[in-house]
């Protein structure tokens, strides 16, 4: 294995924009949920008139689809991605629509389908008000202490944050908007990092993990994870996912 020194240098000058982890190949794992969300949404997107992508990224599962609806929309808050995404999908004619607030930029009852994979906070109010009646919310959201193995190598525990994120308290949250959860399935996956250039890249894409995080500051907690993943091949983590669909509940007539 290389240098520390040279596996660090190189994961703080590789790009991060975006939402691809290519960089991540050869060098770290994670083990895939069981019921394959991009399938399923590009299966969905192919049967419906209009749909919205939420925290779309740099729209890269939604690239995935090899058909897309009439209309179709997605929001990003980071500008980078959201530039990404138009130079991705814009040529699809996908609109991009750059907003970091929760209030959708959308009148009500304009979709069929509005997905999201791994939002930040699901605005479930804003998602039961575009969603046209019958239509669906269909979504993989991060679940409960995802990769805190690694977030709490770096911070310490942290028992607070790892209730966050808990699909009974999202299912419960959509309900009170609103909306009746249809399915709601979990997954606890695994996640394998082989040398510390991985971990220093991945904290610098997924910035709210180690929020505070630089190699500089973080650089004893660096060296000795360097000396574990040496010493033991790779370090461990899970990851948690949640799959979930939801539909706007009926007014009983």
């Amino acid at each position: 294995m290389r240098s520390y020194e040279e596996l660090v240098a190189e994961a703080q000058a590789a790009e991060v924009d975006g939402w691809g982890f290519g960089f991540l190949d050869g060098r770290a794992t994670e083990e895939r949920p069981p019921w394959g969300y991009a399938g399923l949404l590009a299966r969905r997107l192919a049967q419906v008139g209009s749909a919205l992508d939420l925290d779309t990224g740099g729209g890269e599962v939604l690239n995935e689809a090899a058909t897309l609806p009439p209309r179709m929309a997605v929001t990003e808050a980071w500008p980078p991605n959201a530039e990404h995404a138009r130079a991705l999908v814009g040529p699809r004619g996908v609109e991009v629509h750059e907003t970091d607030t929760e209030r959708l930029p959308f009148s009500d009852n304009s979709f069929e389908l509005v997905s999201a994979r791994h939002p930040v906070v699901p605005p479930w109010r804003e998602i039961e008000r575009v969603l046209q009646p019958g239509g669906r919310y269909f979504a993989q959201h991060v679940g409960p202490a995802s990769a805190f193995e690694l977030i709490e190598f770096f911070l310490g525990p942290l028992p607070e944050a790892r209730r966050g994120r808990d699909p009974r308290r999202e299912a419960a949250d959509a309900e009170a908007a609103g909306l009746q959860v249809l399915d709601l399935r979990t997954a606890r996956l695994r996640m394998e990092f082989f040398d510390i250039g991985a971990v220093v890249w991945i904290l610098r894409k997924c910035v709210w993990w180690v929020p505070d995080f630089t190699v500089e500051r973080y650089e004893d907690k660096l060296r000795s994870l360097d000396a574990v993943i040496r010493r033991e091949g790779v370090f461990v983590a899970h990851s948690t996912r949640h799959l979930i669909e939801c539909a706007p509940v009926t007014p009983e007539g």
